[in-house]
């Protein structure tokens, strides 16, 4: 099978096409054939050696997080069927979606969303699943007021639109680029991040920095007394002086490290089924073209999400429609 590998830390170049032997599924395992992954900012991190003292992995290595595609291959103890279409989230120190096959672990699969073609469903796993884990951790209630910070990415997207079907009230600040994008997601208020004035102190209950770019002390300033700021810098309470800052009026500072669930991508699969929620797509490479999404994704300018298709024939299927061959 064909996958995109690096053998070596460096810039997108090191990105290269190698032909491995085709994987086999062990016990409680699946192989799927890849309809299409997504480029995440953690893949050209990992690549570049940014994670290097964090995360040990083995080189060459496949990344690739977000697996959308269909089984094609299942080991001892697997109730799945041949053909089922199927969405995943990799261990980041695992992955392997850039790639024709890849192994999954059965426990960590939902249904790919009916209605919606399988490159599409590519961009949910990894960007929904922090969106939705770090919502939940912050405690977000029907009814509460959330900002969502840097809404227009690839996180943002889907939270602002989680949030929504969660109950609350949502703002969203993004750069001027995105707030036409955004405000078809359905926020109440799309703020310009650089310009406008994200509220007055005391605002939200819960503020969501979805790109790790909001100062600490300008979310406690933004919460109300007893309300919650969460981070997707995984980092965020090992940073004492700020952390210390937030236990005042019952303010909490939270992070979120995505972890694949199963039972949170089945939710995920079953609101974008129902229509409920859209990915957002800017741009679709080849898997060749891998070099090029990640220097695309390196700009940080990215309006949802880019996508590496695998197989394009089967990228454009769209479970549950006419037509659908749940044939691998």
């Amino acid at each position: 099978m064909r996958a995109i590998a690096f053998s070596t830390y460096g810039p997108a170049d090191v990105l290269e096409v190698v032909e491995l032997p085709l994987p086999h599924p062990g016990p409680g395992q699946v192989r799927v054939r890849v309809a299409a992954a997504s480029v995440n900012p953690a893949d050209w991190r990992l690549r570049s050696g940014q994670f290097r003292r964090f995360l040990r992995i083995s080189l060459p290595f496949v990344p690739g997080c977000d697996v959308a595609g269909v089984v094609d291959a299942v080991g001892s103890g697997v109730s799945l069927e041949i053909g089922d279409p199927v969405i995943a989230l990799q261990p980041t120190k695992i992955a392997g979606a850039y790639a024709e096959q890849v192994i999954v672990d059965a426990a960590s699969l939902a249904p790919a969303p009916a209605g919606l073609a399988l490159d599409a469903a590519a961009a949910l796993p990894l960007c929904g699943l922090t969106a939705l884990q770090a919502l939940r951790r912050a405690g977000l209630s029907s009814g509460d007021r959330l900002l969502v910070y840097g809404a227009a990415g690839g996180v943002g997207t889907l939270a602002v639109q989680i949030g929504g079907l969660l109950g609350a009230e949502v703002t969203a600040a993004c750069a001027a680029s995105g707030r036409e994008l955004v405000a078809g997601l359905g926020a109440a208020r799309v703020l310009d991040r650089e310009r406008d004035d994200l509220a007055s102190p005391g605002s939200y209950d819960v503020v969501f920095d979805a790109v790790n770019a909001l100062p600490f002390r300008r979310s406690r300033q933004l919460l109300r007394a007893g309300g919650t700021a969460v981070t997707v810098n995984p980092f965020a309470a090992r940073l004492a002086p700020d952390w210390l800052a937030f236990t005042r009026n019952g303010r909490r500072l939270r992070s979120v490290l995505v972890q694949p669930d199963a039972v949170g991508l089945a939710t995920l699969s079953s609101w974008a089924s129902q229509g409920d929620l859209r990915p957002v797509v800017e741009r679709s490479y080849p898997l060749e073209q891998a070099s090029s999404a990640h220097e695309r994704s390196q700009t940080g300018r990215v309006h949802g999400k880019l996508l590496l298709v695998a197989d394009e024939a089967l990228a454009a299927h769209v479970p549950g429609s006419t037509g659908w061959a749940a044939s691998a």
